[in-house]
């Protein structure tokens, strides 16, 4: 991926944190740099890196970019010649895979605010795949799911939300029901 690459995609994913369900403008990412860090860069200048026409921005550039995208200064640059992201473990490509899944999936639901939302808080997560499997084990036991979003936000829920609440509660405690019997037959000697 080259820097200009990067800089595009970073304003997108940047938009889409702040809501606007587009990528930012380069004069709104401008004019975002200036009121949060206080440092500035010339649109011409921004422009000129997006068009590849500058491979090579100046460090401090490259420090208030980073700064402001919350990224490594080493990541601002073209990827070396034969570079390929999936020479990195597998748990950090599922890592990574899973982030940009769950990045992908908040612009989906950019009409549902708050699932978009909380797409983004777990995509931001450092262990985002610890997150996904304590979610799931949480899903595991009976009624915990109401209990936990009552407890957690004890204002109303949608009725959407509380109808597929219901409605997949017996059916966990169903299965767990038939699991518990099944442990409880005694076995036969042999």
């Amino acid at each position: 991926m080259t820097l200009a690459e990067k800089i595009r995609y970073l304003r997108e994913v940047e938009g889409s944190l702040r809501g606007l369900d587009r990528p930012m403008t380069q004069h709104e990412l401008l004019k975002a740099i200036k009121a949060e860090t206080g440092g500035s860069i010339s649109q011409s200048y921004l422009s000129q890196i997006e068009g590849g026409k500058r491979p090579h921005m100046t460090q401090s550039t490259r420090t208030l970019l980073a700064k402001f995208f919350k990224v490594h200064p080493g990541f601002l640059v073209d990827d070396p010649e034969g570079y390929h992201t999936e020479l990195t473990s597998d748990l950090r490509t599922t890592e990574g895979q899973l982030d940009v899944w769950l990045l992908q999936g908040s612009e989906r639901f950019a009409a549902d605010r708050e699932v978009s939302d909380v797409l983004i808080k777990l995509a931001r997560e450092k262990n985002t795949r610890s997150c996904v499997l304590l979610l799931g084990e949480s899903l595991n036991t009976p009624g915990l799911g109401d209990r936990l979003f009552e407890a957690l936000r004890p204002e109303p829920v949608a009725p959407a939300t509380r109808r597929m609440l219901r409605e997949s509660a017996p059916l966990l405690s169903t299965k767990r029901t038939a699991l518990a019997t099944k442990e409880e037959k005694p076995r036969r000697r042999t």
